[in-house]
């Protein structure tokens, strides 16, 4: 398994301030020259104070604005839940992200919760085939993954435990069951994981020292692991000590 690249911070502050630069700074880098790029992001107890910082950053910058480039944004996983609920992550993020940097709706490809979870899965990556233009035998492939991870080493929706037809799906997203309510979700899988061109990890919090530590061993157990596992580069933040 490849090491990952361990970006070390010291506060979740400063996690969410070095993971917005640098997504900042890909962002004016991937669309130069000028052309359709996909992120996909998640939710979590991070993603807010990371969402704030992207903005702050935007509004203070002297490059481009990210509402003037061509990213367009979707979802690791979703709560399957209307988009105004609580517990929404596009309702996060469009509070925190979107609507503070004025971006455009078209550049924003919620997974809609409120349908079928099947329904929503096959509209989102009809939604993400139409902007990259992929063979219909060939899995599209975001730019850009960014991830968070659970106590339990979950990342987007994929849970320990969860079912083959999750776990082995070769679709971009599908639907699954969590551990905590609202449990229908809609989630990316382990194959579009591995495809993306780009993926990054923000695992902030002391109680998540020991999934991160089984994640980074030989033969470690969490989906984190076999994310890592299946990927040439992973990029880890996080504000935990070295291991």
């Amino acid at each position: 398994m490849p090491d990952p690249v361990m970006i070390r911070c010291e506060s979740p502050a400063h996690l969410a301030s070095e993971a917005a630069r640098r997504f900042v700074d890909w962002a004016r880098l991937a669309t130069n020259p000028p052309k359709v790029h996909t992120v996909a992001i998640s939710g979590g107890r991070i993603a807010g104070p990371f969402f704030d910082a992207i903005a702050n950053r935007d509004r203070a910058g002297t490059g481009p604005r990210l509402a003037q480039l061509s990213v367009h944004f979707f979802f690791a996983d979703e709560r399957c839940v209307p988009p105004n609920h609580a517990d929404s992550n596009f309702a996060l993020a469009h509070a925190r992200l979107f609507a503070p940097l004025g971006l455009a709706a078209e550049r924003v490809h919620r997974l809609r919760g409120e349908l079928t979870p099947e329904l929503a899965a096959v509209e989102a990556e009809r939604d993400l085939r139409a902007l990259t233009t992929v063979p219909a035998n060939t899995l599209p492939a975001f730019d850009l993954v960014i991830l968070g991870m659970g106590e339990d080493g979950h990342v987007a929706s994929l849970f320990p435990g969860a079912p083959a037809a999750v776990t082995e799906s070769r679709a971009v997203y599908v639907p699954t069951v969590g551990p905590k309510p609202p449990p229908q979700r809609l989630t990316l899988t382990f194959a579009a994981l591995a495809a993306a061109r780009a993926l990054w990890v923000l695992v902030s919090g002391s109680g998540k020292a020991a999934a991160l530590a089984d994640s980074l061993r030989p033969g470690g157990a969490t989906p984190l692991a076999r994310v890592l596992r299946e990927r040439a580069s992973v990029t880890v933040f996080t504000d935990l000590p070295a291991l």
